[in-house]
């Protein structure tokens, strides 16, 4: 069965979209289909993943951006998938199985202007147009903007599971209160639209600390965050199975330079050779991953 899988926390700036990418990025190195989609209006994993050149020509026309299933509502997400998106600067395509929805600045009219029809909300269009081409992938993963307005509610609609990037700061755990808190919601108001075959909502599964820095003891950080994530397990406000991830992504001058050159970590020079790299802790994370879907 798929796996979808939104990343999403209350707080921004913990480095959510370096850890989506680059963990599409590992696992389609590990063989997995992956689609992308970029729901956050920022468009920060389709600039970087298409690089400025490609995405301009998106961001200046809005064909074939994600909006465009809304408004007009004349695409399907099927015409909207850019296959094997990660091209060199030779336009060679450098990283098979990793395909992209893109996203451009417009996609904030869907929060402030699109109205639509009240018996069918956007992440309900979503929802089916997702069905008709999830079987194609082995993971659908979501790029949420820290909110649970219209564009995140496609994603966490359509999930199973739900990820939280986490920084070790205070922010970030109130980050992973408030998400839990508008999750069940979110949650109670589409209940309504939820068919049979789409399984329960998606909850809290995991948390991944990432952006960790050079000589910072995440020890107390991660205690504070363990103990606050067994409290909502008791009360089954997350997933029974809900953890820490063992993998942490630690923060590097590496990603800001994959970033610009319009690459995945896992395909920036010596990244791809060296074992003690942030490249590495992407691929135990993906690993991690894909190990938690067996026990789902």
């Amino acid at each position: 069965m798929t796996r979808k899988i939104s990343f999403i926390n209350y707080k921004g700036g913990v480095g959510k979209t370096s850890l989506i990418v680059n963990t599409a990025a590992a696992l389609a190195k590990l063989g997995q289909r992956v689609l992308l989609f970029d729901l956050d209006t920022q468009s920060n994993a389709s600039i970087w993943l298409l690089r400025l050149e490609r995405w301009n020509k998106i961001n200046s026309t809005g064909e074939g951006a994600i909006l465009s299933i809304f408004d007009p509502g004349q695409k399907h997400i099927r015409e909207l998938i850019i296959k094997d998106v990660v091209e060199d600067k030779n336009g060679e395509k450098v990283l098979p199985g990793l395909d992209l929805v893109p996203t451009t600045f417009n996609l904030v009219d869907l929060e402030a202007e699109f109205e639509g029809d009240p018996k069918r909300p956007p992440y309900y269009i979503f929802q089916q147009q997702l069905d008709e081409i999830e079987d194609d992938y082995d993971f659908i993963l979501f790029d949420c903007p820290p909110n649970i307005l219209k564009a995140a509610q496609c994603g966490v609609f359509s999930s199973h599971e739900i990820y939280l990037p986490v920084n070790p700061d205070a922010l970030s755990l109130i980050g992973f209160t408030l998400l839990v808190e508008k999750l069940h919601k979110f949650h109670a108001i589409s209940a309504s639209f939820r068919s049979s075959g789409m399984g329960t909502p998606a909850q809290v599964e995991g948390l991944i600390f990432n952006s960790i820095k050079a000589n910072v003891d995440i020890e107390v950080p991660k205690m504070r965050m363990q103990l606050r994530l067994n409290q909502f397990r008791t009360a089954k406000r997350i997933a029974p199975n809900a953890k820490i991830f063992n993998a942490q992504i630690r923060d590097a001058t590496v990603v800001r330079r994959a970033v610009t050159l319009g690459l995945p970590v896992i395909l920036v020079g010596q990244e791809t050779e060296e074992i003690d790299t942030v490249a590495n802790d992407y691929r135990k994370l993906a690993a991690e991953i894909i190990e938690q879907g067996q026990s789902l």
